[in-house]
């Protein structure tokens, strides 16, 4: 089942464990999110909003139910989901999956990933395994027919998911916003 706008027009402190175990599709492949990171806006040094708008964070300001994908590094994507109430600044980015379907073009995308848990451990790789690129930002997650969906095959979020600061960050990075699946292989970084 698709998740509603409803779902995403939560702050990102709210939507970001209740993302865990949801299913990411991007045409073929599917993967099971396993960690996340919630980014606020103006009150969030860590957040891409937290100067404000502007065109290559204007996806980040809503409607809520966005995918905003950003460039970073000057090689890798990463993809967000942007959340809050429209004209805020809120997102969680997804951090890591588990692999469920199309791991052969998966593996295509990622032929340096030695085993399957690696396909999709980290923001970029995952993005790289499923071929999220830039043209996806501004992508509705809401609606059927963009080729990249969130959705909710009943397993629920862990009762009680693993919690630590968020990764690679200077500023805001003694915030504790990032959730994960306690025990996955698959995660970014474990605990």
């Amino acid at each position: 089942m698709r998740l509603e706008q409803g779902f995403y027009a939560r702050d990102p402190l709210m939507v970001a464990p209740d993302l865990l175990n949801k299913v990411l599709v991007a045409g073929s492949c599917r993967g099971r999110i396993v960690e996340v990171e919630a980014y606020g806006g103006a009150d969030d040094p860590g957040s891409h909003g937290y100067r404000g708008m502007t065109p290559r964070t204007e996806v980040m300001f809503g409607p809520p139910g966005k995918l905003y994908v950003y460039f970073t590094y000057g090689m890798h994507w990463c993809a967000n989901v942007v959340c809050g109430a429209d004209g805020e600044c809120a997102a969680v980015l997804l951090r890591g999956l588990t692999p469920m379907a199309g791991l052969d073009e998966m593996r295509g995308r990622r032929p340096k990933a030695r085993r399957d848990r690696d396909l999709c451990s980290g923001p970029a790789k995952l993005t790289a395994a499923l071929g999220i690129d830039g043209t996806a930002n501004g992508t509705d997650l809401v609606t059927a027919g963009s080729g990249i969906e969130l959705l909710d095959d009943g397993i629920p979020p862990p009762p009680d998911p693993g919690r630590s600061v968020r990764i690679g960050l200077s500023a805001g990075a003694d915030l504790p916003w990032r959730w994960y699946v306690p025990g996955c292989p698959d995660l970014s970084r474990r605990g």
